[in-house]
C-alpha cells in the first residue's frame, strides 16, 4: 500500500500550486493511500480516465448497498436538507435511475437549444466588459467571471432577473460540501442553502406548472419518454445541479485561465495577434493547463486492482483531474501553457456517463469572455497579486484585481 504525507491539501504551497506534488505522486505509483480522507489517490491519466467509465466504481453505492453493508456510516440527520437535495441529482446516482434523468434532462437541454444561446451569451459578456472597461477595471472575478455564466444558467432555467443575486450565495455555500473533510460550519451553511434553494424553487416550478413558457424549468415539466417524467425533487436537483456545474467551473476557468495567460505574456501576445485562430485551442489549453475541477470521488462497488495495487470495495477513490491533466504520458511538456496546443485530450469536463452535460455551452461562455476581454480590454493588466480561494476542489480565485 503506497501511502501519501498526511496532510498535502492543506498546506498553502500545495494550494497555490498543486503540480509539483501531483509530478510526484505519478512518479511514485499509480495509486496511493492518503489517510487524512481514507481515499485512494488516482493520479495518472489512464487510469483516471478509464476508471470514469468503469462500472464497477459509482457515484452513490446505495443502489446496490445500504450504509451498513457497505461499511459506511450514515450522514449526520442534521445534513439531511443537503443529501435530500445533492443526492437526487443525476451527478450522484447511477444506472437506471440516473440514465431515466439524463435522459429527460436532454430533452431540454439539446445542442440545439445550447447553440441558440450563443449570440445572447456573446453580447452579455460584450456588455460586461464595455461597462468593466468604462468603470477602469477592478475585479475580473466580480464583475465579468461570475455574472456571465449565473445570467445564462439564470435565463435558461427562468429565474426572474430581480431574483438572480441569491443564486451565486447559495451555490457557493452548497458546493463547500465538496471540498475534503468540510468543517460543520461549512455544513451548517450548505444546509440552510440547501433549504432556501429548495424552497425557491419549488414556488418557481409551481408557477411554471401553472405558466410555462420557454425556459428549461417548463422544459423539465413537461418532459416525458416512455411515460417517465422528473419528480419535483428530481427537478429541483437538476435545477441546482445546473447552476452549480453550470457556472462554478466556468467561473473557476475564466480566472484560472486569465492568471495563466498574464504569467506567460508571450502566450498572451500570441491570442491578441490571433485570436480568431487561438481562442478555440486556447480554451481547451486553458481548462487543462490550470483545471478548475481538481477531483472526482468515485465509491468502489467492487475490488478494482491499479497498477497491482487492490482497492477493496467499499473504498473511496479520488480521481485527480488535475494530475491527469499535466501527464507527460499524454500531453507534450504539461508544465507549459501552449495555447496552440492541438492533441488535448484533457478530462476537465469528465468522462463516461457523468461526462458533463453543459461542456458546450461551458465552452461556448468561456470563448465569448475571452473574445469580449480580448477585443474591449486589449491591454489588460494584472494590478495585484490574486487571491485564490483556500479550496482544493474547485480550485479559483476570490479575487482577481486588473487594470484595463
Amino acid at each position: 500500500m503506497d501511502t501519501v504525507p498526511a496532510a498535502p491539501a492543506a498546506s498553502p504551497e500545495f494550494l497555490a500550486d498543486p503540480y509539483p506534488a501531483y509530478a510526484a505522486l505519478r512518479d511514485a505509483g499509480r495509486a496511493h493511500h492518503y489517510a487524512s480522507t481514507g481515499q485512494w489517490l488516482i493520479p495518472h491519466h489512464a487510469d483516471v480516465s478509464a476508471l470514469l467509465r468503469d462500472r464497477r466504481l459509482g457515484r452513490t453505492y446505495l443502489h446496490r448497498f445500504t450504509h451498513e453493508e457497505f461499511g459506511r456510516a450514515a450522514p449526520p440527520p442534521e445534513h439531511e436538507p443537503f443529501h435530500v437535495l445533492n443526492d437526487n441529482g443525476m451527478l450522484d446516482l447511477e444506472a437506471p435511475t440516473h440514465t431515466r434523468i439524463r435522459r429527460l434532462v436532454a430533452k431540454a437541454f439539446t445542442p440545439r437549444t445550447v447553440e441558440q444561446l450563443k449570440p445572447h451569451v456573446e453580447e452579455l459578456a460584450d456588455r460586461l466588459v464595455r461597462e468593466f472597461v468604462a468603470d477602469g477595471g477592478g475585479d475580473l472575478v466580480s464583475r465579468v467571471a461570475e455574472p456571465l455564466p449565473v445570467a445564462v444558467i439564470a435565463e435558461m432555467l427562468g429565474v426572474p432577473e430581480g431574483d438572480r443575486h441569491l443564486l451565486r450565495p447559495w451555490s457557493a455555500d452548497i458546493c463547500g460540501m465538496y471540498e475534503l473533510n468540510p468543517a460543520e460550519e461549512t455544513a451548517a451553511r450548505a444546509v440552510r442553502a440547501s433549504i432556501e434553494f429548495t424552497a425557491y424553487l419549488r414556488e418557481l416550478i409551481e408557477f411554471r406548472r401553472a405558466r410555462p413558457g420557454g425556459d428549461l424549468i417548463s422544459g423539465l415539466i413537461a418532459a416525458h419518454e416512455d411515460g417517465e417524467s422528473l419528480s419535483e425533487q428530481e427537478m429541483i436537483s437538476t435545477c441546482v445541479l445546473l447552476l452549480n456545474a453550470g457556472h462554478e467551473a466556468t467561473v473557476n476557468a475564466t480566472v484560472n485561465g486569465w492568471h495563466a495567460l498574464f504569467r506567460h505574456p508571450a502566450q498572451l501576445a500570441a491570442l491578441r495577434a490571433d485570436p480568431a485562430k487561438l481562442v478555440p485551442t486556447a480554451v481547451e489549453e486553458l481548462l487543462r493547463y490550470d483545471t478548475p475541477l481538481q477531483l472526482f470521488e468515485r465509491w468502489v462497488l467492487d475490488d478494482i486492482e491499479v497498477g497491482g495495487v487492490r482497492i477493496p470495495r467499499g473504498s473511496e477513490v479520488a480521481l485527480l483531474f488535475g494530475s491527469a491533466n499535466h501527464d507527460p504520458a499524454v500531453f507534450d511538456a504539461p508544465g507549459e501553457l501552449d495555447l496552440a496546443r492541438a492533441d488535448n485530450p484533457h478530462i476537465s469536463f469528465s468522462a463516461g456517463i457523468h461526462y458533463c452535460i453543459g461542456a458546450p455551452l461551458a465552452r461556448i461562455e468561456l470563448a465569448a469572455s475571452l473574445r469580449a476581454l480580448l477585443r474591449g480590454a486589449p491591454r489588460l493588466t494584472l494590478a495585484a497579486e490574486p487571491v485564490r480561494r483556500p479550496n482544493f476542489v474547485m480550485r479559483g480565485m476570490a479575487e482577481l484585481l486588473v487594470e484595463v
